[in-house]
């Protein structure tokens, strides 16, 4: 910590915020455009079967072409005889934006509505998909009698939806955030300007990580949309605020010692440092492994999310020391710290938590066990994956329209499983599919040796006899046709399941590898590192079954996303372990100073308990925030994390992880046998 520590001084300090704004200046000045990305929270693997028949379908001279449809219907009923007859100039109009021939009006058996599919340019940017959308749907609205409803769905019309829904998110996710940091920050200090500090230096922070995010993405190529970028946001204001609440608490402790604020600063970094250094070290570590994912969006936040986080923890361990001790202790102003007054935190609120939890360890243990067991026991039987018209918390129209298409025509009618074969082998395709309960199969187009079947199922995308019947279509096909490749809506969901577990099974394992590696590194006792990963764990299936519980019961979602539990897991695991080390490192600290476990525990809670608190409800605020965006995705990590942070808050660290200390004494340190040391007055950390 010496280097960080010799950058705080009465000079040194101005020079290193002004380089700071510099370097962030610079930054987001000359930063290029990101790749972008299209497929927001797509778990499809690039090499899998749904994705290699669709690069193979693409020869097709139909590839240039992406169907939208439009849904006709009657509000107040099923259609008339003149109603049809009244849509018969409506095919040509579409056909003006139409990039081939315009079909329909298709209706459906029951009279309840009609379709037209009309093909659309498919190398579109998605600015001008945009456009073209909104000019089919602006071309029906205006050939529709006034008592006709007309609605446009399909791939281009996902797109374009898609695409609003993140038309300046940016700035209202940044709005958002900034206001609840600074209303808790102004809670927590009670200060009218010391909030100012952290939070500008945050906000720079968050701005420098998305120019850095946009420079590593243009370098390689790996997308970045909404999604992720509004991910990573509420990581550099969640975990750089609270590495700047402890920062900021440590350098108050230093002022009761210390005549000098560049001395008390320069102790703050490097007691806090080391883990601050440790925590964000997990996080980082533990998204970047999102780099073994198959999933491109995880793969996405994991190189993003680690680099943003990087960023935040430079300004917060660089520039923010400096920045505190320019104003001098008025900044702490009604509140200002004296040298040699004594530190309320030791006889407060914490200090009394930690007294009565020593006195009945194991009840509280026991109690504090059984009803995390009893939370996380409300996850089982819990269903994950949404299909794409469950993407948004407020339907658009393409799903509007799709549901009402499901319901007018047979379930499986609008996501039609597309077989990339060979024409030789056609027959055969069309045989295993009426085998396996397809209710229409129909060739779809082909050229020299590659061949397309449309296979519409027997039930809707997304339910689980869609998927069932894919599987055994895929099943027939190895048999009777070995090179066909099954793709469409249905298949990339089947595809999407199978890397998810395959995710999990990999990344679960490697991230509690991680969290127990820096524990072992940092608090050098197996012990420590094996319960405290335990017990972040534990948290994390308490808040997963409380997730869903509010999902299923108060919110109505069906399902989970794939991606939830996996990206849940990370962030609670690696951030929620941030709590522990908090607490531990300074207990530990304080054992080395008196050699009592049970005291040391004690004080540790006293002194940190407010301000990881004040941390902790901040972050699960923060990626409350998330909810700002309408996908269902983004509001079930947020809803889970910050459930999972404010148990680790406020009964993991405060209460369970005490608890066990006290039970185990010094066995909780084992191999190691901390105790009292000598220290020289000049060691800064």
């Amino acid at each position: 910590m010496r280097p960080l520590v010799s950058l705080v001084g009465p000079r040194r300090s101005w020079l290193v915020v002004l380089l700071g704004l510099v370097l962030a200046g610079l930054a987001m000045t000359l930063a290029p455009a990101p790749t972008t990305s299209e497929d927001t929270a797509s778990n499809l693997p690039a090499d899998s079967e749904s994705a290699r028949a669709a690069d193979r379908l693409a020869a097709l001279p139909s590839s240039d072409e992406v169907p939208a449809i439009v849904v006709v219907s009657r509000p107040d009923g099923d259609l008339t005889k003149e109603d049809l007859g009244s849509l018969k100039g409506l095919t040509g109009a579409l056909g003006e934006s139409a990039e081939g021939k315009v079909s329909g009006p298709v209706p459906a058996e029951d009279s309840s509505a009609v379709l037209f599919t009309v093909p659309l340019p498919g190398d579109l940017t998605d600015e001008e998909n945009g456009a073209v959308v909104e000019e089919v749907r602006a071309t029906v609205a205006d050939a529709l009698p006034d008592d006709l409803r007309g609605e446009v769905t399909g791939g281009p019309a996902f797109q374009a939806d898609l695409g609003k829904v993140f038309e300046g998110a940016d700035v209202r996710l940044l709005a958002v955030t900034a206001s609840v940091v600074a209303l808790l920050l102004l809670i927590t200090y009670r200060s009218p300007w010391l909030w100012l500090v952290p939070l500008t230096v945050v906000g720079i922070a968050d701005r420098a990580a998305l120019a850095a995010a946009e420079t590593f993405s243009a370098a390689s190529g790996i997308g970045v949309d909404g999604a992720i970028t509004g991910i990573t946001s509420v990581l550099v204001f969640g975990a750089g605020t609270n590495y700047a609440l402890l920062l900021i608490a440590r350098y108050r402790e230093e002022l009761r010692r210390h005549d000098s604020r560049h001395e008390a600063m320069r102790r703050a970094v490097g007691q806090a440092g080391p883990a601050i250094l440790a925590s964000s070290g997990t996080v980082i570590l533990a998204l970047a492994s999102l780099g073994l994912a198959d999933a491109a969006f995880l793969r996405g936040i994991g190189y993003v999310g680690a680099l943003g986080l990087a960023v935040a923890v430079a300004f917060a361990l660089l520039v923010l020391p400096s920045a505190m001790v320019l104003p001098g202790r008025w900044l702490f102003w009604p509140f200002m710290p004296r040298k040699g007054q004594d530190d309320p935190t030791k006889d407060g609120v914490w200090a009394r938590l930690g007294r009565g939890v020593g006195r009945r360890p194991v009840a509280v243990a026991v109690v504090s066990v059984l009803g995390l067991v009893a939370l996380a026991s409300l996850a089982l039987g819990a269903r994950t994956g949404l299909s794409q018209t469950e993407q948004f918390r407020d339907p658009p129209e393409s799903v509007v329209a799709q549901e009402r298409l499901a319901e007018a025509f047979p379930a499986g009618f609008s996501s039609p499983l597309r077989v990339a074969t060979t024409p030789d082998d056609v027959d055969a395709v069309t045989s295993a599919a009426e085998k396996v309960g397809a209710v229409d199969v129909r060739p779809a187009g082909s050229q020299g040796d590659l061949a397309e079947v449309d296979v519409v199922l027997a039930d809707a995308a997304g339910t689980s006899g869609s998927l069932a019947t894919t599987r055994d279509l895929r099943s027939e096909l190895a048999d009777v046709a070995p090179d066909a490749l099954v793709g469409g809506e249905v298949a990339e969901d089947v595809d999407s399941r199978d890397a998810a577990t395959r995710d999990r099974a990999v990344l679960v394992p490697v991230v509690l590898g991680i969290v127990l590696v820096v524990l072992l590194v940092l608090l050098r006792s197996v012990v420590a590192a094996l319960l405290l990963t335990a017990t972040t764990v534990l948290s994390y299936l308490s808040a997963l079954g409380i997730g869903w519980f509010i999902f299923e019961r108060w919110l109505g979602f069906s399902a989970i996303d794939l991606s939830v539990p996996l990206l849940a897991f990370i962030f609670l695991v690696a951030l929620g372990v941030d709590y522990n080390i908090f607490l531990t490192t300074r207990a530990r600290e304080e054992v080395l100073a008196t050699g009592d476990t049970r005291g040391a525990i004690v004080t540790a809670l006293a002194v940190t308990g407010g301000v990881i608190t004040s941390a902790g409800v901040l972050l699960a605020a923060v990626f409350a925030v998330l909810g700002v965006l309408p996908l269902l995705v983004l509001t079930q990590v947020g809803i889970i994390v910050g459930v999972g942070v404010l148990l680790d808050t406020l009964l993991v660290r405060s209460v369970l992880v005490p608890a066990l200390i006290t039970i185990l004494q010094d066995r909780f340190w084992w191999p190691s046998k901390p105790g009292p040391v000598h220290r020289d007055s000049s060691d800064t950390g």
